[in-house]
């Protein structure tokens, strides 16, 4: 079942700003359900809007009620005015339809859908939930849900959900929205930001996503003046494509989103029978191209909160080298260890390469990176000021995280000051970061006010904050230029489908550039005589057939014949061992190759996925590739440069390098191929796998081949 299947298209008016206002801005709300019973949740959609001050119009729906708290109840949906704006529906599922009709029919722009049981409850819920899709689409009303908790518009104090809210007014501080598949999740996320004082914009729960779903609201956000980041909990994005354009709009618009995506290790979608199918899955290909749009990962939900609150407070994302300001050598160790650990850039420093931070130390403390200050703050508090002060002209440190013993409010009272004192009279244009070392201690609410007044995110762990940093760093230093990737002359795949054996993908490929050994495909033993003279022995024989798509493992590839009568010996064996692996198999003929020269071997696929578009794969290759996982994903677009920069994050590189004598190898070449392959597959959308394995690197300025190639296409649509 696809995601369209499950979600209709909603009507365009659905997707536009004003549609949108009349949920997230209403003006005027029908509670449907409406109740005073405490726990209903019609009781409570009522009072967490009259306790936030909703001014406007309040429609109350309940057949057996004349009046709750006063307020008079109209008997069903069919007396509500013309043009509510939104209405929520407290009621159960089976009265959702004809309730969403009555609506429809007056001129409702919007629904907010508590109820369960719809696509996540069988086949009679699946369709139902279809049907609240048709409506949305025929009637242009925005629907949220079903399966979902509501909204929250913190700027105008509106709650349309049943969970008790406080909307804390926005102010003129830069928002965070929230946007979630998980009603739960959003919940617990808002109540982690909140308590960290942090202004909030929206709060926006889609569950189910019948009709409308995050990327409708991401849009909204990106086009909202008060929210400068995007915290999101998604486990599907139904509409990827649309996702990465509104990534890429939030990145030109100095806006940031940070995406918590749970399912790493759900099973791919479908099997493939290539190498690349089953290494780029479904999570690890959604990374890839959210990153290379613009979106911060998060890995965890505390993670979540960290990143968006940096994020969010910092006047700029962090980047560069992180400088750590510590009062500890066993901090210092452990920061070392951690840092090295996650991959945090700590820029190296010493006596000599930074005067600055040498003259505002004293001579027993040397100058290093982290820095152990001791416990000379406690006697001389000026020097939190004099070492920051040094820390901010220092363009190899991008942001700086000031590891504090806080202990007790006496501490507090002596170190702060002075690390306040430097912040407010220096202005510095980098992020600083106050993270405790000694988390529970009786730190005094308003002095972490004041922290957090003047951009200063404080965080109870350092660990927590240099985890964020990491993500933030990475984002940061990404390069999201495009190079030259234009689409080569489409493919001549004359109309095939499925798997297209290794001989008929090299004729196909070559043309466009992939190099691979002088071959010839033969039927007939006569054909392969003649093939290996022109070609020169040692030769190489490989079994060809669409439905043999791993040769090895039939023993249908023999080696290294050396002769003709090495080679009638070897053709006799391979077709025998074919015959024994599985009878079925009917050889289209033999594919005959002069035997290469030892190398590095790469494994180099291409994978068109259905939803994201086209990623690369490249890694080491091999019988441990599987088993390794040593890869790197790479969308179309990057240079041959940036890709050897890719190349060069494997974590076998320096055999890339040259590792123990061995000679540097010809990367360049290994990256033209992966280009290559990136350009074949935007020329191309129906091929859905090619798979290069392995490619042979030999040392520089000697090329790279590829020895075996496999594709798999889908029948071209039209």
């Amino acid at each position: 079942m696809t995601a369209d299947t499950l979600n209709p298209p909603v009507a365009t008016a659905a997707r536009t700003g004003n549609a949108l206002d009349r949920l997230l801005r209403p003006r005027s709300v029908a509670i449907v359900g409406a109740s005073d019973k405490p726990g209903a949740l019609g009781a409570s959609v009522l009072s967490n809007l009259t306790r936030n001050g909703f001014s406007g119009d309040i429609h109350l729906i309940n057949p057996k009620r004349a009046e709750i708290g006063g307020r008079p109840c109209l008997p069903s949906v069919d007396a509500l005015p013309d043009g509510v704006d939104a209405a929520v529906l407290a009621i159960p599922r089976a009265a959702v339809l004809d309730t969403l009709k009555a609506l429809a029919a007056r001129n409702a722009g919007a629904a907010v859908i508590f109820s369960a049981g719809f696509a996540e409850g069988g086949e009679e819920g699946l369709a139902e939930q279809r049907e609240i899709g048709r409506i949305a689409a025929e009637t242009g009303m925005v629907v949220e849900g079903p399966n979902c908790l509501g909204m929250t518009n913190f700027i105008d104090r509106v709650p349309l959900t049943f969970v008790e809210t406080d909307a804390k007014p926005l102010g003129d501080r830069p928002g965070i929205g929230v946007v979630s598949q998980s009603g739960a999740m959003a919940c617990v996320l808002c109540t982690t930001l909140a308590s960290r004082d942090l202004g909030l914009s929206f709060s926006i729960s889609t569950g189910n996503e019948a009709a409308s779903g995050v990327e409708d609201y991401v849009d909204y956000l990106l086009e909202d003046s008060a929210t400068q980041v995007i915290a999101m909990i998604v486990e599907q994005f139904r509409k990827p494509q649309r996702f990465l354009a509104a990534a890429r709009r939030a990145r030109a618009l100095g806006k940031t989103i940070v995406l918590l995506h749970p399912g790493r290790s759900a099973a791919a979608r479908e099997s493939a029978a290539t190498h690349t199918g089953a290494m780029a899955g479904d999570y690890q290909v959604m990374r890839v191209k959210v990153e290379r749009a613009g979106v911060i990962l998060a890995e965890t939900l505390e993670e979540l909160g960290d990143i968006a609150e940096i994020a969010v407070r910092c006047p700029t994302i962090p980047a560069g080298g992180v400088a750590v300001l510590g009062e500890s050598g066993a901090f210092k160790a452990l920061t070392l260890d951690l840092c090295e650990a996650i991959g945090l850039d700590l820029p190296q420093v010493n006596d000599g390469s930074a005067p600055a931070l040498r003259a505002a130390l004293p001579d027993f403390v040397p100058v290093s990176n982290p820095l152990d200050l001791t416990a000379q703050g406690l006697v001389d508090p000026d020097l939190y000021r004099r070492t920051l002060a040094a820390l901010f002209t220092d363009d190899r440190f991008g942001s700086i995280v000031t590891g504090i013993i806080q202990t007790d409010p006496v501490t507090v009272g002596i170190k702060l000051p002075p690390i306040l004192r430097a912040v407010s009279e220096l202005t510095p244009d980098k992020p600083i970061i106050f993270a405790g070392l000694d988390e529970g201690a009786p730190v005094p609410p308003h002095q972490i006010d004041q922290l957090r007044t003047l951009g200063i995110p404080y965080f109870p762990s350092t660990e927590r904050a240099f985890r964020a940093l990491k993500r933030l760093n990475d984002h940061a230093r990404r390069d999201f230029s495009e190079g030259s990737a234009a689409p080569l002359p489409a493919p001549a795949l004359a109309g095939r489908s499925g798997v297209i054996p290794e001989y008929r993908s090299k004729a196909i490929l070559a043309p466009l550039g992939i190099p691979f050994p002088k071959g010839a495909f033969c039927t007939s033993i006569d054909e392969a005589l003649s093939a290996a003279e022109a070609i020169g022995y040692p030769v190489v024989i490989k079994a060809q057939a669409a439905s043999l798509s791993h040769k090895s493992d039939a023993g249908g590839v023999v080696l290294n014949l050396s002769n003709a009568d090495a080679l009638r010996a070897g053709w006799d064996r391979l077709h025998a061992n074919v015959a024994a692996y599985d009878a079925a198999i009917a050889l289209d003929g033999v594919l005959i190759e002069g035997m290469g020269e030892r190398g590095v071997e790469l494994i180099i696929g291409a994978k068109n996925d259905p939803d994201w578009g086209p990623v690369i794969l490249c890694g080491f290759g091999g019988v441990t590739a599987e088993i390794l996982q040593d890869v790197r994903l790479i969308t179309p677009g990057l240079t041959v440069s940036a890709i050897a920069a890719e190349l060069d994050k494997l974590k076998q590189a320096p055999l890339l390098r040259g590792f123990r004598g061995s000679p540097a190898l010809d990367v360049e070449a290994a990256s033209q191929i992966i280009h290559t392959l990136g350009r074949i597959l935007l020329a191309e959308p129906s091929i859905r796998e090619i798979d290069l394995n392995p490619v042979i690197v030999y040392p520089r300025g000697q090329g790279a081949i590829a020895l075996d190639a496999l594709m798999l296409t889908a029948p071209k649509e039209g």
